[in-house]
């Protein structure tokens, strides 16, 4: 887990002072250019330093060991942190807007200089947002892979502002496009804050993984000698991993220190297989006097409409 932790701030160290130089020249060269497009990109790029500051404060913590009053660890700070960039990109999206609807109809000349900033900064954009989605992936961060849209946001914005910054060079005319590339620009700050924000409020009400990450916790469980089966299973993230509630069904005939041996090798195994599992809490139940889990529930269900049916 080191490493991963290491990896996620190394890339996040980078970006923060990629952004920081990005923001600088953008701000500069668009206050002289005249361009709200422009200055508003380097807005934008001035909160991807400190979404990536709050990235390595948020993977920091996340790595401090667990204690007594935190025995899961302190991942959900993590997560916290990407929720915090998502709300900050929304607030952040909002003042753009407004600021480029008031200056739409602002007159002012254009130079064609500020074209050169935005064009530098998609492509080190680019560079950053695609090394961010594959580290988050590898590392399951959610504030990295908040970073990673704000990256890949920061590219579209760059774009809309080449746009509207080169229909406004081209046409006299045309000049408020400029001050619509920056309307266009927030609406995306905007989007992405929401999503962003959406995706870690569903990993901080304890929402489990899609059923194939279940499949493989289960199938690296049953694969243990004397696992008979795998009567429930949950998980929940807790920063960058998961912590899983597995109910192991074995023989009622074995003794409990024989339970407890085969409950400590399908932990270690599910740790040892599933590298997005951070530790496993292994409860024991007799096999075949309970029945499935979908069993029960169908049970369950049919004494239910059964009853129904009598009352009625």
């Amino acid at each position: 887990m080191g490493s991963h932790e290491a990896t996620a701030r190394r890339i996040s160290a980078f970006s923060l002072a990629a952004s920081a130089v990005l923001a600088t020249v953008k701000i500069s060269v668009g206050l002289s250019a005249g361009s709200t497009a422009v200055v508003s990109d380097g807005v934008e790029s001035a909160t991807d330093c400190l979404t990536s500051g709050l990235v390595l404060l948020g993977l920091w913590i996340a790595a401090k060991p667990s204690d007594s009053d935190h025995p899961y660890g302190h991942g959900r700070f993590e997560i916290l942190t990407g929720l915090t960039i998502g709300v900050l990109l929304a607030v952040v999206g909002t003042g753009i807007c407004l600021q480029s609807l008031n200056q739409r109809n602002a007159a002012h000349p254009l130079a064609a200089y500020a074209i050169w900033p935005l064009i530098l900064s998609i492509g080190v954009k680019g560079f950053f947002a695609s090394s961010k989605f594959r580290a988050a992936r590898r590392t399951g961060s959610s504030s990295l892979h908040a970073d990673a849209w704000h990256d890949l946001l920061d590219l579209s914005s760059g774009m809309v502002a080449l746009a509207g910054l080169s229909l406004a060079l081209l046409r006299k005319e045309y000049v408020a496009a400029d001050h619509y590339a920056g309307f266009g620009i927030g609406l995306i700050v905007i989007f992405v804050g929401l999503r962003v924000a959406r995706e870690t409020v569903l990993q901080l009400s304890d929402m489990m993984p899609d059923a194939r990450q279940m499949t493989e916790i289960r199938a690296a469980a049953v694969r243990v000698p004397g696992a008979k089966g795998v009567e429930k299973c949950f998980a929940r993230k807790t920063g960058l991993r998961y912590h899983v509630d597995l109910h192991l069904e074995v023989d009622p005939e074995l003794t409990v220190r024989e339970s407890h041996e085969i409950a400590t090798a399908v932990r270690v195994a599910v740790k040892t297989e599933v590298p997005w599992v951070e530790d496993v809490l292994v409860h024991v139940e007799p096999y075949g006097t309970m029945g499935t889990e979908h069993e029960r529930i169908a049970a369950k269900d049919g004494a239910g409409r059964a009853g129904s049916g009598k009352q009625s």
